[in-house]
This record gives structure tokens, C-alpha cells and sequence, in this order.
């Protein structure tokens, strides 16, 4: 890819902006792209030495057939950790149809979920049923695995509001849509009784409420005779996740009792996978950019964020902040890329949430970025579900 020198950018923005000119036209007339811009302190991928990111497909795959159920799917993040670390993933159950054909164009077995059924946990009773007519029965010889929508204990989803504002809505276990969702899935748990259950959700599920409701989930799953670990705040970056992402994990199994898998030594930097080629990709579309915005993104540094568009500058020496889902409505917004001045495409952010290459997001570009966002890492998940096989099945 052919690159602008920084004194030609600036004569190209400026041009745009005096003439009314829509960047992408120039960059085009000259056979450029908006990867042809570069920063103000020139920085080039080939002039650091990033460590060798092991992505999830190269990571140790073992076919140990434990099957395994997994309940707000979303884009299928922990599906695949499950599915690399050797399990058999049988059922998804989720509720938005977006993602349900996301997770069917990816090869799901069976999806409870629209449009042949509704999918909702709120309603754990009819759930309960499909479950029972697609073979799910009490004493469940596998793992039940989920993350309930997290909005309601969500911090960075609430971020730009005091907590004294009345547009605070950190709402917990109080919010109408979401907040009793934890307890929908923990009937099902109890209902069945599978062997070993995982629930995953955002760092702030521990401290809302003062910690009571969370006491409680973990009480009444005591009583269904597991051996429930104290839950515990992750970071996906310990376990080989290009990106700081904490979230709250709690385990619990009834034949046995479930280890955390060990961290690892050293980060892995986001350069490590942002440096990597992308092939032709539907999911990799740059977004076309106004002059002013990049006129503003140009001389960030890195870790440096632009506070008009709320987005930041990877450095790519640490892992990347977190990516952003985004509202229920609308798509998440992505950082800008360490080493052009531009925001992230879908396939970039994948890449920093380790899903595979190969995995296919459907949907708008927008509700993709939402997909994302809204994961769990799959080699998180792998981390997780290889910890619990060699707790637990080994």
C-alpha cells in the first residue's frame, strides 16, 4: 500500500476542507486509501518487534466429546473456546436473531432462538421445555455455559454519566430487561443439574447491590449441591487476549471442584495481531472518514484519546482497551488503529477478541461491531473450558 508522506496529508486534508471534497474522492483520484495515511510521529509496524500472538486455531485441540450447552449465546465467543478445547457444543440458546444466524452461518448444531423460537431466558419455563425436547435431561452428563446481557452492571456502558445523574443507569439487578436474567439462568442450572456450570459477566456484577445478589446466586447454587468457587474479576489479557478485558467468572461443579487456569507470564500486545495480513474480508470495510476527523486523529500519540469522537489510540506495545459493543440499537464505535489514522474495521477488532480469521459476522457493518463487542473472547473461553476439563473430566 502506497503511503502519503505526513507533509502530503496535510496539504490533501486541507484541500478537502476548503474545497468541500469528501476525503475518500481525493484519496481515490490519487489511487490512495485511507491506509495510505499515517500519523504525525510517522510509526510503522515494521519498526517494532512484537512477541508471536498463538491464536486459537493453532492452540491444542482435543476431542473429548463432553457436550455442552451454551445460553446467551450472542456471536458464539465461548462456543468457540468450548469447541477448540474439545467439547461438543449441542445447543445454543439466544434470543436476538441477529445473532442466531451468525451462529448458524458458523455451523451450529441447533440454536433455540428466532426465528423458530423465541429464544427469551426470561421465559426459563419454555426454555426449559425445548431444552427437554431437544434430549436435555436432569443429571445433564456436561457443561451449561453463559453470560447474561450485562448492561445493568455495566461501568463503561455507563461511564459518561455521574452517578448522581438522574441519566446514570447502572441499575443492576433492578433493571426490568435485565437484571433478573442471572436468576432465570440459575433455575434452568438447577432445574438440570449438569455436571459442571460456568457463568460469565462483567466485572461490575460483584459490586452491585453491595455484592447480595451475586451472595445469594451463589447460595442457591450451594443448596443444588455444587461446589461453587468464589467468583473472581479476569483479565482476558493474563491468558493470551490482545486486550485488557475484565470480567467476572463463577464456576461451579457437582462431582468435583473447578481450578482457574494460570495466567501467563508476559501480555501480548495488540501489535501482535494488527500487524498480521487480512485477506479479503466482507468484515474488514474502512470506514470513510471526514477531513476534520482525521485532521484530529493524526497527531495523537499513542494510548492518546480524540475526546470529540471518544475514541483512542492503540499503543501497540500493550494490549488494546477494551472493544466497545456499543447500545442495544446501534453499533459499537472502535478505537483508531495504532499506525493509521482511522478507526478499527469489524475483522480488526475480531482479531484483538482472538476470534478465528474465518468467522463469519453477519448483519450490518454497525451490528457487527456490536457482535463483537458484546463477546467473550473465545481464547478466553478456551482457557476457561481447558481448566475445567482438566479439573473436572481428566
Amino acid at each position: 500500500m502506497k503511503k502519503l508522506t505526513y507533509s502530503q496529508q496535510v496539504v490533501l486534508i486541507e484541500e478537502s476542507l476548503k474545497a468541500g471534497i469528501p476525503l475518500e474522492e481525493l484519496l481515490e483520484k490519487d489511487g490512495l486509501s485511507y491506509d495510505s495515511l499515517v500519523y504525525s510521529d510517522n510509526a510503522v509496524a515494521d519498526n517494532y518487534s512484537f512477541p508471536q500472538f498463538v491464536s486459537i486455531e493453532k492452540r491444542q485441540k482435543k476431542q473429548n466429546g463432553v457436550p455442552c450447552v451454551s445460553f446467551f449465546s450472542g456471536a458464539g465467543g465461548l462456543d468457540i473456546g468450548f469447541r477448540y478445547a474439545g467439547y461438543d457444543n449441542i445447543i445454543d440458546v439466544e434470543v436476538n436473531e441477529l445473532f442466531c444466524n451468525t451462529l448458524r452461518e458458523n455451523g451450529a448444531k441447533k440454536v433455540i432462538g428466532p426465528p423458530y423460537f423465541k429464544g427469551d431466558i426470561q421465559d426459563y419455563e419454555a426454555i426449559i421445555s425445548q431444552l427437554e425436547e431437544s434430549g436435555i435431561r436432569r443429571g445433564f452428563a456436561g457443561v451449561f455455559h453463559g453470560g447474561p446481557p450485562c448492561q445493568s452492571f455495566s461501568i463503561a456502558a455507563n461511564q459518561r454519566f455521574s452517578k448522581d445523574g438522574e441519566k446514570f443507569k447502572r441499575t443492576g439487578f433492578h433493571h426490568e430487561k435485565y437484571g433478573n436474567l442471572l436468576f432465570c439462568y440459575i433455575k434452568i442450572i438447577v432445574h438440570f443439574l449438569p455436571e459442571v456450570f460456568l457463568i460469565e459477566n462483567v466485572d461490575g456484577l460483584l459490586t452491585i447491590d453491595g455484592g447480595e445478589q451475586v451472595k445469594n446466586a451463589c447460595t442457591i447454587l450451594q443448596s443444588a449441591g455444587y461446589n461453587v468457587t468464589a467468583p473472581v474479576i479476569v483479565n482476558a489479557a493474563d491468558y493470551g487476549v490482545p486486550q485488557k478485558r475484565f470480567r467476572t467468572i463463577i464456576t461451579g461443579s457437582r462431582i468435583g471442584f473447578v481450578n482457574m487456569p494460570i495466567p501467563i507470564a508476559h501480555y501480548i500486545p495488540a501489535g501482535s495481531v494488527l500487524c498480521q495480513p487480512i485477506v479479503d474480508d466482507d468484515s474488514h470495510v474502512v470506514r470513510n472518514h471526514k477531513a476534520e476527523s482525521i485532521k484530529r486523529y493524526m497527531v495523537l500519540a499513542f494510548g492518546q484519546r480524540d475526546k470529540l469522537g471518544r475514541v483512542d489510540r492503540i499503543n501497540p506495545t500493550l494490549p488494546s482497551k477494551t472493544i466497545i459493543a456499543g447500545g442495544s440499537s446501534g453499533g459499537g464505535r472502535s478505537h483508531l488503529h495504532p499506525f493509521v489514522p482511522r478507526t478499527m474495521t469489524v475483522r480488526e477488532c475480531a482479531k484483538l477478541q482472538s476470534f478465528p480469521d474465518n468467522y463469519v459476522f453477519t448483519g450490518s457493518m454497525a451490528r457487527r461491531f456490536t457482535q463483537v463487542g458484546n463477546a467473550v473472547p473465545p481464547i478466553l473461553g478456551y482457557e476457561m473450558a481447558s481448566a475445567i476439563y482438566s479439573s473436572i473430566y481428566s
